[in-house]
């Protein structure tokens, strides 16, 4: 069994093996099936307490187990972990079934849901039933016995694909490398960057410098090279991920998880998967959605139309004479930002010391919230590189553990993700506190430097620690309403107002201190660095915005869709391309936060939550950015209810009205156009 050391009953991850994953699944999914077993068994009539409440506490031990399984395949993975995975996740999706599919079961459900409005119950315990009810209609409750049937052979297959997805797109990334053994391919590159492709290229045994595609790697190559060929060949290959007709293929996999998921909303009684999504969202349809993207897209696209004339003839008088491609974008755009700002990732990156920007961030923390972290090097962690800490507030009390894990690997995915090896949440008295993961993928130390954070960097990191904050200040009582258990749209709030602070002179002057002289960043680079952030922010937008349209493209298909995966998405980012169309690159084959991960039907919500975190703010900047009073109420109203109540009252009560997206087209330098 997995085995959990004191005090706060941390993963004992020194301990772990995938032999011992196999055996615990098995024993915990017999532990919790007991446990539902009496609960249907139970002679006494249904109520709250034993059958509701029961029913949420059945399942803490198996949802650890997940929490503590899939985290790890996700970030220190191997064949083994991914074929494990790939036996324990269907077991997973047909015992939900067993759940959620037992009449018995939904029955008891059903009549305490029945009689609630005669029961007497706190908030948060009517929002459990009221969820609990509505995960069971939701995941096929009420349906017939035959279309039951249907509904898990769906889901079964849903679980699986989504896997096979995931660890097709780690083995595209893993599998390509640009191996350089002239230095003239080098010209433009930045010391650091050349310093890295170095210790690449020393670690895979060859001569010269190797160019990855996790993302310190492509992204710096991208900005720097001069060489347009091979910045086109590095581009080509991180866009064409799960496109190459080879054995990693992802456009099957694309167009059956699209129409399994269309097949499970119909069953559900639903024309499409976006609209049973939105259900439980704070945009509630479609149409809305829709809108929302089409009015932040016509608010930015003359914007960004004009940056790429310019940026066009930036390059034509540098002696460029071809059209701009995507490769070229970043490249040109940071020559662009060099001249007019004279700021580039060459001058700041100094200044951001990740060991510094982590101190500064605890700092931050401390003022805002009252809260300390320790590190402590006694707790085991899954990798030598991971750090654990002990979070405690003002008082002592001890409120979290949270894991730091910095540094791109082999098993790790790409991006960077906040999660939890424990939810918190309250069982006979007891406040069980969470353990929270950040992981990243920075640029490791090379050699005598340490880690140089480029300002993006340096902002995902706050933002990751958004995320943090929203579990490490939970104060629930039940562990599926508590920390990021929100609807999707809402859950980036915590982490994008995060951000705002990494624009905040204020601040930055706190944090940016040149890691070898000690100097701070001189004032008028830290005003260029805040000016750099709108800098072609019409081309942001509408990038981010053509994500949205293609993730509500394939879930709005009203019938299966077995044609070209490029060509429906071409159609569907119509609207928001500029670029001339590169021939054998594709999104969706790669597009993990929807194939993937849980942000299908969602990935308007960063733009969503852009509306919230810039109305928020705003409140922030009345009072002052430390100001203890509003991070308290910002605290109390947000971070520690969890989705404990509908998001936009959790709101209104925080800000004492409706956000309006004007705060954030002013903050974006996009007022001009807006509607």
């Amino acid at each position: 069994m997995i085995t959990f050391i004191s005090p706060y009953q941390a993963v004992a991850f020194n301990k772990i093996s995938n032999s011992i994953f196999r055996s615990a699944f098995s024993g915990i999914l017999n532990e919790t099936r007991e446990k539902i077993e009496k609960i249907i068994s139970n002679p006494s009539g249904p109520d709250f307490d034993n059958t509701i409440e029961a029913l949420e506490h059945s399942l803490t031990n198996l949802k650890r187990f997940e929490l503590i399984f899939f985290n790890i395949n996700a970030a220190e993975t191997n064949k083994e972990l991914q074929q494990l995975a790939q036996e324990i996740s269907p077991q997973l999706s047909s015992f939900y079934n067993d759940i959620t599919l037992n009449e018995a079961l939904f029955n008891k459900v059903k009549t305490v849901y029945d009689r609630r409005h005669g029961l007497s119950l706190s908030v948060e315990a009517r929002k459990l039933l009221e969820e609990t009810y509505e995960g069971f209609i939701r995941n096929g409750a009420s349906l017939d016995s035959e279309t039951k049937k249907e509904f898990r052979e769906v889901t079964r297959e849903l679980s699986l694909l989504s896997l096979k997805f995931e660890e097709n797109l780690l083995d595209e990334t893993n599998a390509f490398q640009l191996h350089l053994t002239r230095e003239e391919d080098l010209a433009g590159l930045p010391d650091f960057v050349i310093e890295a492709a170095a210790i690449e290229a020393r670690d895979r045994n060859l001569p010269g410098w190797v160019f990855t595609l996790k993302m310190p790697s492509y992204t710096a190559f991208m900005k720097y090279a001069d060489n347009r060929k091979l910045r086109e060949r590095l581009y080509r290959a991180y866009n064409s991920r799960g496109f190459q007709n080879n054995k990693r293929d992802n456009q099957e996999l694309v167009k059956r998880i699209a129409n399994l998921r269309l097949k499970k909303a119909n069953l559900l009684g639903y024309d499409t998967y976006a609209r049973y999504v939105l259900e439980k969202r704070m945009a509630e349809t479609p149409e809305r959605v829709n809108t929302f993207l089409n009015e932040l897209l016509q608010a930015s696209k003359l914007f960004a139309l004009k940056e790429y004339a310019e940026l066009q003839q930036f390059a034509r008088n540098l002696g460029a004479d071809f059209e701009l491609q995507r490769w070229d974008w970043p490249y040109f755009a940071e020559k662009l930002k060099k001249e007019r700002l004279n700021i580039n990732d060459e001058l700041t990156k100094p200044y951001f010391r990740l060991e510094k920007v982590e101190k500064s961030i605890f700092d931050l923390v401390y003022k805002l919230y009252g809260l300390r972290f320790i590190l402590k090097n006694d707790l085991p962690v899954y990798h030598p590189e991971v750090k654990a800490y002990e979070v405690i507030d003002e008082s002592g009390r001890f409120m979290a553990v949270l894991y730091l894990d910095y540094f791109p690997r082999e098993g790790k995915q790409g991006g960077a993700w906040m999660t939890n090896y424990l939810e918190q949440y309250r069982k006979d008295s007891e406040d069980i506190r969470p353990h929270v993961s950040l992981v990243f993928n920075f640029t490791k130390p090379a050699g005598a430097k340490p880690s140089l954070l480029t300002y993006e960097e340096f902002r995902t990191f706050l933002h990751e620690f958004g995320h943090a904050l929203h579990s490490i200040l939970s104060e629930c009582t039940y562990w599926s309403l508590s920390g990021t258990s929100v609807y999707r749209d809402f859950v980036e709030l915590p982490s994008q107002i995060m951000e705002n602070w990494g624009e905040e002179k204020e601040w930055l002057s706190e944090v940016a201190i040149h890691y070898e002289t000690g100097e701070k960043m001189p004032d008028d680079m830290i005003d260029k660095l805040i000016k750099s952030r709108n800098f072609h922010n019409g081309y942001a937008f509408v990038r981010q915005l053509s994500f949205g349209l293609n993730d509500m493209a394939w879930h709005s298909i009203t019938k299966p869709y077995e044609g070209s995966v490029i060509e429906f998405e071409r159609k569907a980012v119509k609207p928001a391309e500029y670029f001339p169309v590169v021939d054998g690159c594709c999104v969706s084959t790669a597009f993990h936060h929807i194939f993937g991960g849980g942000y299908a039907a969602g990935y308007y919500g960063y733009k969503w939550a852009e509306v919230l975190d810039a109305d928020a703010f705003e409140l922030f900047k009345k009072h002052g950015i430390f100001n203890r009073k509003t991070a308290l109420l910002f605290r109390e109203h947000i971070l520690s209810r969890g989705g404990t109540e509908h998001p936009m009252e959790l709101y209104k009560r925080f800000r004492g009205r409706e956000p309006s997206v004007r705060a954030l087209l002013e903050r974006s330098g996009l007022i001009n156009n807006a509607l």
